[in-house]
């Protein structure tokens, strides 16, 4: 497979992993774990795992300004993004998490304009549109969504989330044409780590660990191999293929992704409306995706400076 197609594979799988990641997350808050407790843990065994990982690939040295660099979008990628999702999805519904998200390739596409010269396109801004209609079509079918008081706080987080990640998706782009993925983000999730620890370590030592059942432990490898390891890995390794809005738009996959698996297992049906929604959320992520031109990165201001 071409490089491309490589990345359009990884995008999609840690989508698919994000996707289940809503429920899962949701079953181990508060009850076992607070929501900064499962930060910690997850950024805790994210980094031991990147660590090992990267112990079997060529050593590759990072420029003391880059790491300077690097620990600034660990505060957009790690601490901001992860602390902001599970948070908020403790205070509102998966449903509301998943229409608020929707926002998260608008912003990255704002963003990447400004600071890294990617340009805002007619076919881009209708890609988004048709995408996000659709994905907000299929979600609205899943169930009741509940704007309500009771929520507002989780849905603030969670889009002030998906302005943390957007960031960060646009910021780490620079530096991926420069280091290997493991390299960026062994390094990501130790400065991550340095800066959750005293933010969430207290709630993180409350943890009565006796008292887990094995379905919560399984869930917290969950988060912690898959929804952290495997997904951050996937769409770092997209990023030195495509662009950040192609990354981003790849989030209106996941209700399509959960409403497939949910008619595999019988709990869900087949229907046209569904079908509609799912062909609106691809003719998006094709429309954003397919490049008209050659991105020259080499063009945009963080870019210069870090070669600087």
């Amino acid at each position: 497979m071409s490089k491309q197609i490589k990345s359009h594979v990884a995008i999609l799988m840690a989508n698919l992993i994000y996707g289940v990641n809503y429920v899962v997350a949701k079953g181990v808050m508060p009850d076992y774990i607070k929501p900064l407790g499962l930060v910690f843990y997850r950024v805790l065994g994210a980094s031991i795992l990147f660590w090992i990982f990267s112990l079997f690939l060529p050593k590759e040295r990072v420029a003391k300004k880059d790491l300077l660099y690097i620990a600034v979008c660990a505060i957009f990628g790690v601490v901001g993004n992860q602390m902001l999702f599970l948070a908020g999805l403790n205070y509102t519904s998966p449903i509301d998490a998943s229409i608020m998200m929707t926002v998260n390739p608008i912003l990255v596409l704002v963003i990447a304009s400004i600071l890294i010269k990617e340009k805002i396109t007619n076919r881009k801004i209708v890609g988004i549109v048709v995408g996000a209609a659709g994905a907000i079509w299929l979600i609205i079918n899943k169930g009741e969504i509940d704007f309500s008081a009771k929520h507002f706080m989780g849905n603030i987080m969670i889009f002030l989330n998906a302005l943390s990640y957007a960031l960060y998706l646009v910021m780490i782009k620079p530096i991926m044409m420069k280091y290997k993925p493991v390299t960026v983000m062994k390094w990501v999730f130790v400065f991550g780590l340095i800066m959750v620890i005293p933010i969430a370590g207290n709630q993180a030592m409350q943890v009565d660990w006796g008292q887990i059942p094995t379905s919560i432990y399984l869930s917290i490898g969950y988060v912690i191999i898959f929804s952290t390891f495997v997904a951050y890995l996937c769409n770092i390794y997209a990023l030195r293929n495509v662009k950040p809005t192609t990354v981003s738009i790849y989030i209106y996959s996941q209700p399509v992704i959960a409403t497939v698996v949910a008619i595999i297992l019988g709990q869900s049906d087949l229907t046209i409306i569904k079908i509609l929604a799912a062909v609106l959320v691809f003719i998006g992520v094709y429309l954003v995706s397919i490049p008209r031109k050659k991105f020259s990165l080499k063009e945009s201001f963080l870019f210069r400076k870090l070669i600087s």
